[in-house]
């Protein structure tokens, strides 16, 4: 997923820009599956979406004890039924919520052309060129992640502080309805990218077909699926909408706790300040994420697909979820530990 992209560059790419010859398709994902694959990926297709769920759903109705749940549903106190009775189904609401944030994300993607490469020293956007694939392309890539994530967070402190079109608890408040969105939205793109990848793949050179259905949904096929010249899959799912949403997502719980509580804990300020960080040193590295394993090596699948639209938008900010219905102040000294800790 998009977090990895402190891996080293392709072992392939290395050795073709040193002038060796490298076959077509001698690096990326298997072309053979074995038992192990296949059970594993057969295992993370059933119980992934139950794992971010059981996380959620345990925030929901038990305040984020991991443990009540299995204890309920053990001693007798609540049936499953009684569980999915409480999840919130999905609303028009959400549905409408997260279209707009979607557009959004692909109107900035496409349309936006960064411009802030051109006055932010050292930092590489525009048109950048990626790791050479198996087939021996070099794809080009429109960098423009960092300007994007300033753009949306612009806008919504614009509206938190000043237009207030709508309130900065929206994404909490619409927290599980907003989950079976990104599950749509999930396994369409991975549903669709399996069958394009069979009807009019981007550059069929660089497909890896494996025979078997389950890991060919899990691993993907298309090594870096296009829709026109500029849409890539791999780069738009593994920052947009996830990534950048991230940041959004721990300010909605921030806005939570002071409408719950009267004020934001130190605890979420750190959780905000500390996860920021890492989205922001993700965006400015964008160029240069384009030479690591997300896009040198991995095909476009579920893996990818689903993984960037709800496992990592929804377990990745579990600790700002957690202090939603935990608000806990720490001492100064406890606070300053951990911001120098990190």
């Amino acid at each position: 997923m998009g977090e990895r992209r402190r891996a080293n560059a392709s072992r392939g790419d290395k050795k073709m820009a040193n002038g060796e010859k490298q076959h077509v398709g001698q690096w990326g994902r298997a072309w053979e599956v074995d038992y192990f694959s296949l059970a594993s990926v057969i295992f993370l297709l059933a119980f992934a979406p139950l794992i971010v769920y059981y996380f959620v759903m345990s925030c929901d109705q038990y305040q984020c004890a991991l443990t009540s749940p299995v204890l309920d549903l053990y001693s007798g106190k609540a049936q499953l039924s009684d569980i999915w009775d409480k999840t919130p189904a999905i609303t028009w609401t959400a549905v409408k919520i997260y279209l707009a944030w979607v557009s959004f994300q692909v109107f900035l993607y496409m349309l936006v052309p960064d411009i802030l490469h051109k006055f932010v020293p050292g930092y590489e956007g525009g048109v950048q060129d990626g790791a050479r694939t198996p087939a021996g392309l070099i794809n080009k890539y429109q960098v423009n992640g960092l300007q994007a994530w300033t753009i949306t967070h612009l806008l919504w402190f614009a509206n938190a502080y000043h237009f207030h079109w709508f309130s900065p608890t929206i994404i909490i408040d619409n927290w599980i309805p907003l989950l079976w969105c990104a599950n749509l939205l999930g396994y369409s793109v991975a549903t669709f990218a399996l069958v394009k990848a069979y009807f009019f793949p981007t550059n069929a050179s660089d497909c890896k077909f494996t025979g078997n259905f389950f890991y060919n949904y899990m691993m993907g096929i298309e090594f870096n699926p296009r829709i026109g010249k500029w849409f890539d899959f791999k780069l738009f799912f593994n920052g947009r909408p996830g990534i950048v949403a991230w940041t959004l997502i721990n300010l909605s719980y921030a806005a939570k706790q002071q409408e719950l509580y009267g004020q934001v804990t130190n605890s979420m300020i750190l959780v905000n300040v500390l996860q920021a960080i890492y989205v922001v040193d993700f965006f400015w590295n964008e160029s240069w994420y384009l030479k690591t394993i997300d896009i040198c090596h991995d095909h476009f699948g579920w893996y990818l697909g689903w993984g960037d639209c709800v496992w990592l938008p929804y377990l990745y900010t579990l600790q700002g979820l957690y202090l939603v219905y935990n608000p806990i102040e720490l001492s100064t000294t406890a606070a300053i530990g951990v911001l120098l800790s990190v």
